[in-house]
């Protein structure tokens, strides 16, 4: 796959100054960026690398005519859960401050955040710990308060459709946010399904895998029991077409137990089951689920 060219350093779009690339996804770009009174924000630019294109040194986006279509879709769709992000007032979901048209593209400005991400404390702790290397306690406070979240996008008819560690957040002031919908699909609008998400192998539920397969929030409860397996081995679990050949799930699971309560061991094998109606129904019904947890100690 070829990445289109991100915007230079420097380059000024609609007031914002783009300072740095910091990360580069399947969907999009996200850019360190100032605006006109120099405060720091975050920009994500929608640019799917399989259906647009830019030379470095430019700023226009360019599509091919057999393309196009998918990528109108797409970009339909990113503006419109930009539009309901931008109606979401909540701690735990990054906020958008401004939304734009520009380059042939469109342009979500969001906050900042400082710390790091869920996927940097699993592999510090796995390093130094190894398996049951994040505490029961800590992994259940951090997912009461992350789940009450995606509750929330989820109450406005979006599904993430790309919940990992690396996309939560872990702030400085020890808050969880949930960033990057760059795969985030509308639950009841059905032509929007027609553009597939990038998934991420391990974290992707199986219907993911097939086109035609309804969605809904029992798929995010899925790449959620992931996230929490993550915590646990700190590695995620076999992806979906390992899983169909050979699942080692539940002995991957059985060697927690002792380290990992009963309770929580079930939750996460609900979760990550293959049959999407043998899983929990709601993330409310998953949060109902999880051990009580106590005050975050690590």
């Amino acid at each position: 796959m070829h990445q289109p060219a991100p915007l230079a350093p420097g380059t000024l779009v609609q007031g914002y100054r783009i300072v740095r690339n910091l990360a580069v996804g399947g969907f999009s770009i996200v850019y360190l960026a100032t605006n006109a009174r120099g405060q720091q924000v975050a920009i994500k630019e929608y640019l799917p690398a399989t259906l647009s294109s830019r030379v470095k040194g430019t700023t226009q986006t360019q599509t091919s005519p057999d393309k196009l279509r998918l990528y109108r879709l797409g970009l339909q769709s990113f503006f419109h859960e930009g539009r309901a992000l931008a109606e979401i007032s909540h701690p735990g979901v990054s906020s958008v401050l401004d939304f734009f048209a520009a380059n042939g593209t469109v342009y979500m400005v969001m906050n900042l955040l400082q710390g790091s991400s869920l996927q940097d404390f699993i592999v510090s702790a796995r390093r130094q710990n190894g398996p049951g290397n994040l505490q029961e306690a800590t992994i259940c406070s951090l997912f009461q308060e992350f789940m009450g979240a995606v509750r929330v996008v989820h109450q406005r008819k979006l599904l993430h459709l790309d919940l990992k560690p690396g996309n939560i957040f872990v702030t400085d002031d020890d808050h969880v946010v949930l960033i990057d919908f760059g795969a985030a699909r509308h639950a009841l609008q059905p032509e929007a399904m027609a553009l597939r998400p990038m998934y991420t192998p391990g974290f992707a539920a199986p219907e993911l895998y097939v086109r035609g397969t309804p969605l809904g929030p029992w798929t995010d409860v899925y790449s959620l029991g992931a996230c929490l397996y993550s915590c646990m081995r700190g590695y995620p679990p076999m992806d979906v077409p390992t899983r169909r050949r050979t699942d080692n799930l539940g002995a991957h699971l059985h060697r927690l137990r002792g380290v990992y309560s009963d309770g929580l061991l079930a939750v996460v094998g609900r979760c990550l089951s293959l049959q999407p109606d043998l899983r929990p129904q709601s993330v409310l019904e998953v949060q109902k689920s999880l051990p009580a947890s106590f005050a975050r100690s690590q």
